[in-house]
């Protein structure tokens, strides 16, 4: 079997009904049971967990900066509707390229910037309001389909056709004007801003959240070593399908840019090895 061949190496692995299921699907089904027990909670659990504007004034209520992300008003379905339509429409593409794990990495990071960011715009106009919603996180998700597929084409009420591109512009603008005339409506066209802006900073730096995650502290440097070895070629083989193994169970958790040099140095290496065998 060649190192392409293995199942996880295609999709995800089978698991429970969180890690079975795309991200996407697992954010969507939270948040729509969030909002029916809101609602039926008559708003008060939103009222708790929505973002406030005085954070900077009372930074212990930080968890508000993910907490709102998931909160939507219990007066009109239309608002987690619309939201979790953008998630599925255009996150499924954006988790297949970057894998599951980066992928919701990217969207809560996403909403805490949205939420930072539209939290110090508020503060700076003095301003008291609450945020919720989680169509900061949902806007950075467009923005980073849009710089993945600027040209495909996506049909607007399914009837006009535009290419992708011309459709993030098109929120552009409208956020922008939004953005300029904030008394207009109740959107939070500053965290929509905010959104696209860190969706465009992460596609253009390359950047890889997975990074800033230590990994976990390996204790194989504090067992004893003999100092005579005697070299075991099958006990070598294990060993390497074993790196490959975890190697890719790393690219389809967190897609294959989150790869170290060595990683796929040792990916070929396995390669090499499998190519001469078949010959």
């Amino acid at each position: 079997m060649g190192i392409y061949d293995r199942s996880y190496y295609r999709g995800d692995p089978p698991g429970t009904w969180l890690t079975g299921r795309s991200m996407v699907i697992n954010l969507i089904l939270l948040n729509v049971v969030i909002y029916v027990v809101d609602v039926l909670a008559s708003g008060q659990i939103g009222a708790m967990l929505a973002l406030q504007s005085d954070l900077a004034t009372h930074p212990w209520k930080f968890w508000q900066l993910l907490s709102y992300g998931f909160m939507h008003d219990q007066s009109t379905v239309a608002h987690v509707l619309f939201n979790m339509f953008g998630l599925w429409i255009f996150g499924t593409d954006v988790e297949a390229i970057y894998g599951r794990a980066e992928f919701v990495r990217f969207y809560l990071v996403t909403m805490v910037v949205a939420g930072l960011v539209w939290a110090g715009v508020e503060a700076v106009n003095q301003v008291q309001a609450n945020l919720i919603g989680a169509s900061g996180g949902v806007m950075g998700v467009i923005a980073l389909y849009i710089f993945n597929f600027p040209r495909r084409i996506l049909y607007i009420w399914g009837l006009v056709p535009v290419p992708a591109w011309a459709l993030g512009a098109i929120y552009l603008v409208f956020d922008l004007m939004g953005a300029a005339n904030p008394g207009g409506s109740n959107v939070a066209n500053v965290a929509h801003l905010a959104g696209m802006a860190f969706g465009f900073v992460y596609f253009k730096t390359g950047l890889n959240l997975g990074h800033f995650i230590p990994s976990r502290l390996s204790t194989a440097m504090f067992r004893w070593k003999p100092k005579l070895r005697i070299h075991d070629p099958e006990q070598d083989t294990r060993d390497l399908g074993k790196q490959v193994d975890e190697i890719l169970e790393k690219i389809s958790q967190q897609g294959e840019a989150s790869l170290t040099k060595k990683e796929r140095q040792t990916l070929e290496e396995a390669s090499r090895r499998y190519q001469r065998r078949r010959s």
